[in-house]
């Protein structure tokens, strides 16, 4: 194509030397924007390498200034989003960490894996603790390692972590979140504490309790089904009895 392009353009380069000049159409102005063209094209398309190469440096520039962040302690690395809550945080029981998943599908209105301001201003409301716009995000900000400003469920976990550790200031959102939360741990591996924060001393260890866990969860599936096969057979005697 490009070929026989060049090969018209040299043609018409012959006929005219040979005929003489030959007006343009559209006079000198419209034959200097036809011999023009190509040249302007050629700029056209060093303007756009041009922006690609400087927006390929902008973005090499913005990941090698996270990277010194991270290196000076500035940042924080970004975390996995598929992440193992059993393996990570094994302070908690099975349980507890199946009741926090549960509080955080619950305020996770928008069905997106995370809780974004609005999500965790209504959450506050409903425990009865609403806070400031400054404060909400203030709690974000402390439990935020990827600064997306939002809580994944591995940062919501993080709230409870700390609480256990006594990381968090007593007069903070994000302890008081953690107090009227409630997580149930009164029946799972802690001693029969009555709230979370008697739940700090474990008697077994990470693995034995974790396969224990497993286990109990297990002997009530299996409770469930004998009672099942005991409530079908009962109804099948009381047809029967009815039938004859």
């Amino acid at each position: 194509m490009a070929t026989d392009e060049l090969a018209q353009k040299l043609q018409r380069r012959l006929l005219l030397e040979e005929s003489g000049p030959e007006p343009a159409p559209g006079g000198e102005e419209a034959a200097a924007g036809w011999a023009s063209g190509p040249a302007g094209q050629e700029e056209e398309e060093e303007g756009g390498r041009s922006s690609m190469l400087a927006s390929a440096d902008s973005e090499l520039g913005a990941k090698l200034s996270r990277r010194q962040d991270i290196n000076e302690g500035m940042a924080q690395p970004r975390q996995a989003k598929v992440f193992n809550p059993y393996t990570e945080f094994k302070e908690f029981s099975r349980r507890q960490i199946k009741d926090m998943e549960q509080m955080f599908r619950l305020y996770d209105s928008g069905k997106d894996g995370y809780i974004d301001l609005m999500e965790l201003k209504l959450m506050m409301e409903k425990l009865g603790a609403p806070q400031t716009h400054l404060g909400l995000k203030n709690m974000i900000k402390e439990v935020d390692e990827d600064f997306d400003g939002k809580l994944s469920f591995r940062e919501f976990l993080l709230i409870f972590h700390k609480a256990a550790a006594g990381e968090l200031e007593e007069d903070s959102g994000l302890m008081t979140l953690a107090k009227l939360s409630e997580i149930d741990v009164s029946t799972e591996g802690v001693k029969g504490a009555k709230n979370f924060f008697e739940a700090k001393v474990q008697a077994l260890s990470s693995a034995s309790k974790f396969e224990a866990e497993i286990k109990a969860e297990q002997d009530e599936r299996k409770r469930e089904e004998e009672e099942k096969k005991h409530r079908r057979a009962a109804f099948r005697e009381l047809k029967s009895a009815f039938s004859q």
